[in-house]
């Protein structure tokens, strides 16, 4: 059985008790539906760029979103289908708990993640598939071998011990936010496909913190933050082996990633959240705005006010009046406030 040895320093429970403040603001900020969508786009464009790019995609960022929105880009086939896969894949992993509750992850979530990973890239035969010959592992930034995977005939046993570790009641009382980085680099070492390995083992290091209660409205990407520094990312992995499988250092760059990811949200959030005793009157009720109304919202958050005479800037072809019977129901809930009584008066966040 897979026993994964690993030290709680310091370091790690600064970063953990910063992970868990920032989620505890995140998961109750009362925020409006549009800012929903797009911190959920956002992570998503994220995630699928920047865990492509850390592999050698030469997508950049605006393409892989245009990618992602259907548009056409001028590259290379491989790199527009890897970013359509990963965007799969990544949706794959947010609908397992949506469908099943009660779905625990086994070898069919592994195949199933690979598959759709390098669908359309790998020979269909090879897809979903445990490696039968022995590779190396290089590191994509200098090309140096990183590490020598474990021979083909012990993957399937060893799958099988990672499997019963996530499973396993006796491991229930591992943060799942560790848990989630020892499965990211027992997956790596493993390496148990010919290719994308380094995609399946981030994606399903994901599943594993949505599954544990660590979804974090899916507003969060690690991605970014491996790839921001690659050849950290590179060395961290590569210094469990040098420690004798200690995997200490590698959590402390693991759980530093996300806390620095989920500070980053927090900030967002809470400069964007509408007022929690907003939401305490509205009795916990969901803002139900009409898209015309967050439009409203966004622009004085972005400039600080509203005053008519920018009614038409904001909303070309609309009356004046549909747009003060839009203002009146923000007024009326307590989202905004009239300062002023002219057509000079400027409408603020209250």
């Amino acid at each position: 059985m897979y026993n994964p040895k690993f030290i709680i320093t310091n370091k790690i429970l600064k970063n953990i008790g910063i992970i868990e403040a920032s989620r505890e603001v995140i998961d109750h900020a009362p925020l409006l539906p549009y800012y929903e969508k797009q911190f959920r786009k956002d992570a998503l464009i994220r995630t699928v760029h920047y865990g492509t790019h850390i592999e050698g995609n030469e997508l950049n960022l605006d393409q892989a979103e245009k990618v992602l929105a259907g548009q056409d880009v001028v590259a290379r086939d491989r790199d527009i289908q890897e970013v359509i896969n990963y965007r799969k894949a990544i949706e794959f992993i947010s609908e397992i708990r949506i469908k099943d509750e009660g779905l625990r992850i086994n070898e069919e979530t592994i195949r199933k993640l690979h598959k759709i990973t390098v669908n359309k890239i790998l020979p269909s035969e090879k897809c979903g598939e445990y490696r039968k010959t022995q590779v190396v592992v290089k590191n994509n930034q200098t090309g140096q071998v990183s590490f020598r995977p474990p021979e083909a005939s012990t993957i399937p046993s060893q799958i099988k011990d990672l499997l019963v570790f996530i499973e396993s009641s006796r491991n229930q009382d591992i943060h799942p936010v560790l848990k989630s980085g020892i499965v990211h680099y027992e997956l790596v070492r493993i390496h148990p496909f010919l290719d994308g390995n380094g995609r399946v083992a981030r994606a399903l290091s994901t599943l594993i913190l949505f599954l544990e209660g660590y979804d974090i409205r899916k507003f969060f990407s690690l991605e970014e933050y491996f790839d921001s520094k690659a050849s950290e990312y590179y060395d961290a992995l590569q210094s469990v082996e040098k420690t004798g499988g200690d995997l200490t250092k590698w959590l402390e760059y693991f759980t530093e990633g996300l806390a620095i990811e989920l500070s980053k949200i927090k900030e967002k959030v809470e400069r964007i959240s509408v007022d929690g005793k907003l939401r305490e009157r509205l009795g916990g009720k969901p803002l139900l705005l009409t898209e015309r109304q967050l439009g409203i919202i966004e622009y004085i958050q972005k400039v600080g006010f509203l005053q008519n005479q920018a009614f038409e800037e904001l909303f070309p072809m609309v009356s004046e009046d549909t747009i003060l019977n839009e203002l009146k129901v923000l007024l009326q809930t307590g989202i905004i406030k009239k300062q002023g009584v002219t057509k000079g008066a400027k409408y603020v966040m209250k």
